[in-house]
């Protein structure tokens, strides 16, 4: 049998990699993140072990490196949905519905991940942050940002703070409010993006996350 060539090997790679982001989203998710561990991680992936501390150098790491891919993908799609448009104030509508969308459906996973950015290790850089970063930079843009460098930092502290406010136990705030709050500081009309008519799942929402994770040949999604 001849040797699989670096391009298959660097494929099958990829696929581990993704396969590991995806288990982690789900197991923190499900159970939090003090009761899922790398094994755990590593069996849901159908990955071996000891690929985890090869591709992460810690499960902080990991994680928060999934909960970017999510949000980054989450946002590409709200952004990119049909209709589609480069009207700033309804590409910055779909942005801060789509991060307090999060927080709404998946509670446990984002209340686990604002934790995580207070503990020593902080808030990590990884190649999904940066994603992330460059979709909420492209929104404050588009937005008509005269100062995008200034602008940007205060829209992700300004998501942040939602996030957390929403989710804070004992006294979370209710997300059509902050929703209000922020469509009012970004002067957007309520009917923009996607208004909240209904209530919240219940912090169900889309079980099935493989469209997130599960990518093509050049690392996009499928």
């Amino acid at each position: 049998m001849s040797p699989r060539s670096a391009s298959v090997n660097e494929e099958l790679r990829r696929r581990s990699k993704e396969r590991l982001l995806q288990a982690a989203v789900e197991l923190v998710g499900e159970r939090g993140y003090d009761a899922t561990t790398l094994g755990d991680i590593a069996d849901r992936a159908g990955s071996a072990r000891g690929l985890v501390s090869y591709y992460f150098p810690s499960k902080r790491q990991l994680v928060q490196s999934a909960v970017h891919r999510l949000m980054h993908r989450t946002l590409e799609e709200a952004l990119e949905r049909e209709p589609r448009t480069g009207d700033g104030a309804e590409r910055m509508a779909r942005a801060i519905d789509a991060i307090l969308g999060l927080a709404r459906d998946r509670p446990v996973l984002m209340r686990q991940h604002m934790a995580g950015l207070l503990q020593a290790e902080g808030f990590l850089i990884c190649p999904e942050q940066r994603r992330l970063a460059e979709l909420l930079r492209d929104t404050v843009a588009r937005h008509g940002s005269q100062d995008v460098d200034g602008d940007y930092p205060m829209l992700r502290a300004l998501l942040m703070g939602a996030v957390y406010a929403a989710l804070v136990p004992g006294a979370p705030m209710p997300v059509p409010v902050l929703r209000a709050e922020l469509f009012k500081r970004y002067r957007l009309e309520w009917e923009r993006g996607v208004p909240p008519d209904e209530p919240a799942s219940g912090g169900t929402g889309d079980t099935d996350l493989s469209r997130f994770f599960e990518a093509g040949p050049e690392g996009q999604s499928k």
